[in-house]
């Protein structure tokens, strides 16, 4: 037994001899426009870098539209999202993972993803689930595992490969910013932008390690599970809709699917876009090929309180994606004001499911009409699974 081992030596892991963060640019250091694409390299291929731990800084301030001080303009939770309408990640010029739509992709699996301890860590990082607001003049450090799933899942080092951070900018700051009326027009100016990647060095016996794994010219698996937001601009005023979202293939089934709804709030400053709406929903359900998901029907009314199917499911969700305990940001009451969104769990498949293409379609009712100007939102999450060669330079998708 371990408690009469009192001659036991202390362990001592010196594998790694140091962790620290480089900054990396933009190609173009003075351009942070709309609809610029910003690009930032990571060159150095002798590096072990840590993507997953990797950071974007962003340094700037909210004006209005003629550079003056704002007086009724302010960013909405995770603001700094909502100015990329996409974000991709390169490895060797081949695209691993990308999240279109960042700000929406990112706040509603934030809402389901973190936990009130964590939510105060991600301040720093512009994340005010329910109160605050970044200051109009910020610095932030934004986790780049907040946005995409590649950096959320791989949590190894990547080795000697050229890497390459894809931003591009949005055509406005409309979706970014709320106000109580409209007649301020917004603009968030950046003025710097760094991409912090950790650097790792080993020691000596893992270097040669790492020098091997090289020599014999295999490929490096990378696993992981990718999020794709699939839009339904405008549903029709009524109360049952059929929305078939996509086909996949089997490795990309959907694992976790994430339904949203928002009603007259895409580019309107009086609005909240991080803030989702019920529509007076009833019934959800999903499909994969002829298997439902879930089996029961949810017997909703908001009218009359009665979500607790519902938010059950949200609560869920960290314990089936992370195993770990289910500590839902918000309470009920926070949950049904703030993000009444639905999470289903699809992560338990039969093997019929898994064979061959899968065709996923989603099965509504409300109780009163769609109201007008109303999108939905499918966030879908499935696996993806990338293969590289550190020796040939290949990046290729399984």
């Amino acid at each position: 037994m371990d408690i009469l081992n009192v001659t036991q030596e202390p362990l001592i892991d010196n594998s790694i001899v140091d962790f620290e963060y480089h900054n990396y640019q933009a190609y173009i250091t003075s351009k942070f426009d709309y609809n610029d694409e910003i690009r930032i390299p990571i060159q150095e291929l002798d590096a072990y870098t840590l993507p997953s731990e990797s950071q974007l800084y962003l340094e700037g301030s909210l004006t209005k539209e003629d550079d003056t001080p704002v007086t009724k303009l302010k960013m909405i939770n995770n603001a700094l999202s909502y100015i990329f309408r996409e974000i991709r990640y390169e490895m060797n010029g081949i695209v691993v993972d990308s999240t279109r739509n960042v700000g929406l992709t990112s706040t509603l699996k934030g809402y389901l993803s973190f936990n009130e301890s964590e939510s105060v860590k991600l301040q720093n990082a512009g994340w005010f689930p329910k109160d605050g607001t970044i200051p109009n003049k910020f610095n932030v450090c934004l986790p780049l595992k907040m946005v995409m799933g590649f950096f959320e899942d791989y949590k190894k080092i990547i080795l000697n490969m050229k890497q390459e951070l894809v931003l591009i900018r949005s055509s406005n700051d409309l979706d970014a910013v709320t106000s109580i009326d409209d007649t301020e027009k917004p603009k968030i100016n950046i003025d710097k932008i760094y991409w912090r990647v950790p650097h790792v060095t080993v020691g000596i016996s893992q270097q040669l390690a790492l020098t091997k794994i090289l020599d014999k010219n295999v490929e490096i698996l990378l696993p992981f599970r990718s999020w794709e937001l699939v839009e339904y601009p405008s549903l029709s005023p009524t109360t049952r809709h059929t929305w078939p979202v996509k086909t996949t293939t089997k490795l990309e089934t959907p694992r976790h699917v994430v339904i949203a709804f928002q009603t007259d709030k895409k580019n309107k400053i009086t609005s909240n876009m991080s803030v989702f709406d019920n529509c007076n929903l009833t019934n959800i359900r999903v499909f994969l090929n002829s298997e439902r998901y879930p089996y029961n029907d949810l017997y909703l009314n908001f009218k009359e309180n009665k979500y607790a199917t519902l938010y059950e499911m949200f609560s869920s969700f960290r314990n089936s994606y992370y195993e770990t305990g289910n500590e839902p940001i918000f309470t009920p009451t926070e949950f049904k004001s703030i993000s009444p969104i639905t999470h289903i769990d699809c992560s338990r498949q039969k093997e019929t499911i898994q064979s061959g293409s899968v065709v996923m379609r989603i099965e509504f009712e409300t109780s009163d009409n769609i109201p007008n100007d109303t999108t939905a939102y499918c966030l879908i999450l499935h696996d993806r699974l990338f293969r590289y060669n550190p020796l040939t330079k290949i990046v290729r998708q399984v």
